[in-house]
């Protein structure tokens, strides 16, 4: 069986930045243990497969694996989605995803980027032993989102940057992303996420934890929008905004790789 696939960066404005995304198109789902191995062999963050929504609730049902588990919701594939639709349609200007736990997501052009709509989810704060020492940081601020997001917050860019957490004690913590961030160096906002328990023990770019830290940062700015930079390796920059119970996020994409994936 051969399947379209395309490697795509989010998140991103020329190659090699951003979070490079997996993104297979298929006429009918496949087996959920062929779909795992097909993102194990990826090896990248996340591999999203979609198909046409046969419910008409949305245009695509889109779902997300990284090589080690299938999760709930993905900002960054799904914005690599979008704009793999879109790219290949001109005329179109929107579509819609309908997902198994996320909800209906939107991405829809935005000048030469694009807008993505995913569920704002605003931490409250939290006790959660052992993630200090295991982020190796003396004191912050913990909060924390039932759908598996820990927030730490610490004063400074500096301490943001200079992190250098234990990866085996953050996956015993149990929570899927590990978000740490702080007021930002030349952005409002600074961050980095570690998924160990999911197989990544740092992710480039992460959309979904943008959808805790925008609720978080909007009520702390005491506005609706500011910008971000998430600070791995490849960095990458997010326009971020509160509008109701949706998280907008902006960002743009570039296509790497065009090929076939043969199973």
């Amino acid at each position: 069986m051969k399947l379209p696939f395309a490697q795509i960066d989010a998140f991103a404005d020329r190659p090699f930045t951003g979070n490079p995304a997996a993104v297979i198109p298929l006429d009918s789902w496949l087996d959920d243990a062929l779909l795992q191995q097909i993102a194990e062999e990826n090896n990248l963050s996340e591999t999203a497969f979609i198909l046409p929504d046969a419910s008409g609730e949305a245009d695509f049902e889109l779902r997300w694996f990284t090589p080690a588990v299938e999760v709930a919701l993905c900002g960054h594939a799904t914005l690599a989605s979008g704009h793999f639709v879109l790219s290949a349609d001109p005329a179109r200007d929107r579509v819609t995803f309908r997902t198994r736990k996320a909800g209906i997501l939107e991405v829809r052009r935005d000048g030469d980027g694009y807008a993505m709509a995913l569920p704002s989810y605003p931490p409250e704060p939290a006790e959660v032993p052992g993630l200090l020492d295991a982020l190796g940081v003396g004191l912050g601020e913990t909060l924390r989102h039932p759908n598996g997001y820990d927030l730490t917050v610490l004063d400074r860019a500096e301490a943001v940057l200079a992190l250098t957490p234990d990866f085996k004690a953050l996956a015993t913590i149990g929570h899927t992303l590990n978000i740490v961030t702080a007021p930002g160096q030349g952005t409002d906002v600074i961050s980095r996420v570690f998924a160990p328990a999911a197989g990544i023990d740092e992710d480039p770019v992460t959309g979904s934890a943008h959808s805790v830290l925008t609720p978080y940062w909007t009520k702390r700015l005491g506005r609706d929008t500011f910008s971000a930079f998430q600070a791995s390796k490849r960095g990458g920059h997010i326009a971020c905004g509160l509008a109701g119970d949706r998280v907008i996020l902006g960002g743009k994409c570039v296509t790497v790789i065009i090929g076939e994936f043969g199973v």
